[in-house]
Parts: C-alpha cells; sequence; structure tokens
C-alpha cells in the first residue's frame, strides 16, 4: 500500500482519539493499528520516515516498533 495512504489514516485514527487527550490517544491509535491493520500495513508504517504523521500519530507508530 501507498505510504502516503498510511500516513492519511493513521493520522485519521489518530485525530479521532484525540479529544482522549494526547497519552490516551497515543495508545488508542496504537491498538488500533494493532488491532485492525494487516501486518504487511504495520511493518510499512513502523519502518517509514514519519514526517508526514501528525504528533500523536507518530508517538503510537514509535511504540509499536
Amino acid at each position: 500500500m501507498d505510504i502516503e495512504r498510511l500516513h492519511y489514516m493513521a493520522n485519521q485514527i489518530a485525530a479521532n482519539f484525540a479529544v482522549q487527550g494526547e497519552d490516551s490517544a497515543i495508545a488508542a491509535t496504537a491498538a488500533h493499528i494493532t488491532s485492525f491493520w494487516d501486518p504487511r500495513m504495520k511493518s510499512q508504517i513502523i519502518k517509514s520516515e514519519r514526517s508526514g504523521l501528525s504528533p500523536i500519530a507518530a508517538a503510537a507508530v514509535a511504540s509499536l516498533g
């Protein structure tokens, strides 16, 4: 899958959880990616440059890898 699309998806997930506060949003975003993303998608986003991710999404991805 295109990395820009994965970044978009991760940012959307993070934005939905942002109202919970930063720490909770990071944990919830990481949990969502772990639970619902295909292993290939997870691997690809973990290995990617994270400059296209929001701070919450970047922290969530960093916690995965």
